[in-house]
Formats: structure tokens, C-alpha cells, sequence
């Protein structure tokens, strides 16, 4: 089907410049997955505009969750794992998703692109502006936390809701958005071993379906 060939050739395009930047820049370890990370967020709009079922997304999904699943396990793609610290970050991604597309998917589209888009872009860009800019830090459950990430975050948050909001034409207010926004970066916080990838995009997902 050509949708899913044009998605398949998007997300080779994320997983080639991944690798090639971990061959490129082997000391940023967390580069090459920020990539991955934020690459596979545009997946739900494509779909979304090329309108594919349920009976194609879904089964797609949990096949890309099982492949996280098996790299993980034996990094057949290292430059998606290599990190410094224990993570099941890619595969809870996944599971995510998957999750995402059974319940709401398609009726509900926007719900499922409202959690996923908040986790590629906000948590990816607050992954690489936190260790790009210095600032002050801590440390929650083995991992660095920093304010310019934390605020990262929240802004990109926000700007996803609100653009989600704009294009939908909903009336969402905008307390509502920058509630959902404040419990996604809670979350992020919160989180450990990469499991903030599930628990961010759920409730972000549910928030914007109960609360708009």
C-alpha cells in the first residue's frame, strides 16, 4: 500500500540519520536517540493525513514495538540504544503508541497525535536543550533533570497543544492546555528508566480527550 511505503521510507530516513550520527558524533550517545525519539512523532500526523485504518496502524505499531523490543534486547541498531543509563524508553514508546492507536484510532486521531507529539517534541527537545545549556540540575531516579529542560518541556507542550487545538479549530482553553502541559512535564519528571515515554503520552492523551 503506498501509505504505508511512504511512512516505512520516513522512518528509514529517521533510523539512517540516526546511525549515521552515532557513527559521526560516537560521544553524544543520546543524540542518535533524540532523533529516533523525535523522528517518530510525525509518524501519527502521516497517518492521520493519508487517513489509515486501524486494521493497518495498529498491527503496525506492535510489529515496530516488538522490533524496539528485540533491539533493545540485542542492539541490532546501537546508535537507538546506546545510552548511559538503563532505559525502556524506545519500547514503552512504542507500547505507547500501540496503545494509543487501539483505543482511539481513527475516530479520535487528534487524541492520539496530542500524547505522541507532546513526547517527541517536548521530551526530545528538553533531552537536547538540557545538555546543550547549562543551568542548574538535579538528579530523580538516576537521571538528570535541568531547569532549561524542564522549561523546554512545558513550552513545547504547550505550543503542540495549542497548535493541535488551532488546526482542529476546538475550542480548548487555553487553562486546559497549559494544565495538560504542567502534568506532562510532572511526569516527565517523575518518571524512571524511560517509562515517562508511556506514562506521558497516556495521560496527555486522555487529559485532551475528558478535558476538551
Amino acid at each position: 500500500m503506498p501509505s504505508l511505503l511512504l511512512i516505512a521510507a520516513w522512518m528509514a530516513l529517521v533510523l539512517i540519520g540516526a546511525v549515521l550520527v552515532s557513527h559521526r558524533w560516537p560521544e553524544r550517545k543520546e543524540l542518535s536517540r533524540k532523533i529516533v525519539h523525535i523522528g517518530t512523532g510525525p509518524v501519527v500526523l502521516l497517518a492521520w493525513w493519508l487517513q489509515i485504518p486501524a486494521v493497518l496502524a495498529v498491527p503496525t505499531a506492535l510489529l515496530a514495538t516488538l522490533i524496539a523490543l528485540i533491539n533493545h534486547r540485542w542492539r541490532l541498531l546501537p546508535g537507538v540504544e546506546d545510552v548511559q543509563r538503563f532505559s525502556y524508553g524506545t519500547v514503552a514508546y512504542g507500547l505507547a503508541i500501540s496503545l494509543l492507536l487501539i483505543a482511539f484510532w481513527p475516530q479520535h486521531a487528534v487524541v492520539v497525535c496530542s500524547g505522541v507529539l507532546v513526547m517527541a517534541f517536548g521530551d526530545g527537545l528538553a533531552g537536547l536543550m538540557g545538555r546543550a545549556v547549562p543551568s542548574a540540575s538535579w538528579s530523580l531516579w538516576g537521571q538528570r533533570k535541568s531547569v532549561v529542560g524542564t522549561l523546554t518541556m512545558a513550552l513545547v507542550s504547550l505550543i503542540v497543544l495549542g497548535s493541535l487545538a488551532a488546526v482542529t479549530a476546538q475550542p480548548v482553553a487555553w487553562i486546559t492546555l497549559l494544565s495538560i502541559s504542567l502534568l506532562a512535564t510532572a511526569l516527565e519528571q517523575l518518571s524512571g528508566w524511560g517509562l515517562d515515554n508511556l506514562s506521558v503520552p497516556i495521560a496527555v492523551a486522555l487529559c485532551w480527550r475528558w478535558l476538551t
